[in-house]
């Protein structure tokens, strides 16, 4: 299955907030994107985590 489970992690708190998945044959480089983080109470970017 080329499609895999991948945890986000806030930058700020560095709390693991949401998970999604991602084509890990298509996208080789970590995924990084601005989400909402409930413990900051603002939108901060989330880099992908193991």
């Amino acid at each position: 299955m080329p499609r895999e489970i991948i945890t986000m992690q806030c930058t700020e708190c560095k709390r693991r907030n949401y998970t999604t998945t991602k084509n890990k044959k298509t996208m080789t480089e970590r995924l990084e994107l601005k989400k909402f983080c409930r413990f900051c109470r603002k939108h901060l970017s989330h880099r992908e985590v193991k």
